[in-house]
């Protein structure tokens, strides 16, 4: 039989993979789907190299650990298993276009966000793997993870005790949360964390970290199971699933903050020469994240939760920006510096962010 030179073949066309019907429905019709009816995986998708390049990470730091991912309802990483849910709607670009009109952001939306909360949730993982937290010495360094996990917490910015990773002090919240976040500067590749921690008392806790994993390198932890916990429910649809999350996200949030929102703006939208605050500030929250951290010194991220609750408060009333475009960009931004100073001087009550 003749063999044809590679370069005078046909070249061979892959069949590119249809794309679900659902993802050609209004957003309203979307919502009345059932999570079973999306048919949703990891394979295939854009988490998946994500994935496998915190696998990467991990095998380069001579960790024995692989946490399984499964698709859930939010991020999380059980207590006692080595794994990591990942919210289901960062498996398709139409789901997280629905996140965004539903929530105003999608968390671990872009690539830099995703391995940086995938690193943290490693870090669970490999707590939950070799049993971390009964270590006397890891209790004494992160403090008991018995503690009772609180529903809210009023952090120091100021502190050097802690990393900061994820944003808004998280690492503060909890023991468990403060060896997460340690745990991913650590792991990052390339960081610099020697340098950048020099002179914090957060920097006993990198070299902690730095010498434990040093003694768990090529150990296969006690920890295996592959449990699944919370998976998608096949019956529950998105609407079910968004009316729940935004009644938890605005629970008890009758605060300073909400009042003050309330009092900037209108709540008649028709009005002529009116703008939608919730528009305008989803419209300018890049500039007003950038440029608000940097008056006040402080975290993006922050501001960032501050912006969240302003879009969400506003499109939930109704709100509107009266006046010319530049006095209503300067209202807004005005507004989000009040509530950020609120936080920051700890007299915003617990519920601001």
């Amino acid at each position: 039989m003749t063999r044809v030179p590679a370069r005078s073949r046909s070249p061979v066309r892959r069949r590119r993979k249809a794309a679900p019907h659902w993802t050609r429905l209004s957003d309203e019709e979307l919502l009345d789907l059932r999570f079973r009816d999306l048919k949703l995986r990891i394979e295939g998708t854009d988490l998946a190299p994500h994935i496998e390049r915190l696998y990467e990470e991990l095998e380069a730091a001579g960790l024995e650990v692989k946490p399984h991912c499964w698709l859930a309802e939010e991020w999380f990483s059980p207590d006692g298993i080595p794994g990591i849910a990942i919210p289901f709607y960062l498996s398709h670009p139409r789901l997280r276009q629905l996140e965004r009109r539903m929530m105003h952001e999608v968390e671990g939306g872009n690539s830099n966000w995703m391995m940086r909360i995938l690193r943290h949730e490693a870090g669970h993982a490999v707590d939950s793997a070799f049993r971390l937290r009964r270590r006397r010495r890891w209790r004494e360094v992160f403090g008991p993870a018995s503690l009772r996990y609180p529903d809210s917490y009023r952090p120091r910015p100021g502190s050097r005790r802690f990393v900061q990773h994820l944003g808004a002090w998280y690492a503060q919240s909890h023991p468990t949360e403060d060896f997460a976040e340690t745990f991913a500067v650590w792991l990052r590749p390339r960081s610099n964390w020697r340098s950048s921690y020099q002179g914090w008392r957060a920097l006993e806790k990198l070299r902690y970290v730095d010498q434990l994993m040093t003694e768990l390198a090529q150990q296969r932890p006690p920890v295996r199971t592959r449990d699944v916990i919370e998976p998608l429910s096949d019956k529950r649809t998105l609407r079910q699933h968004y009316r729940a999350k935004i009644a938890r996200y605005t629970a008890g949030r009758r605060s300073t903050a909400e009042t003050m929102i309330t009092r900037a703006f209108r709540a008649d939208p028709q009005d002529r020469g009116s703008i939608r605050a919730a528009a305008l500030v989803r419209r300018l929250r890049s500039k007003l994240r950038r440029t608000v951290a940097r008056r006040l010194d402080t975290s993006e991220y922050l501001i960032h939760q501050v912006l969240r609750l302003v879009m969400h408060r506003s499109a939930q009333q109704g709100l509107a920006v009266q006046g010319p475009a530049r006095q209503a960009r300067r209202r807004v931004e005005a507004l989000v510096i009040r509530i950020a100073r609120l936080h920051l001087n700890g007299t915003a009550g617990r519920h601001v962010l």
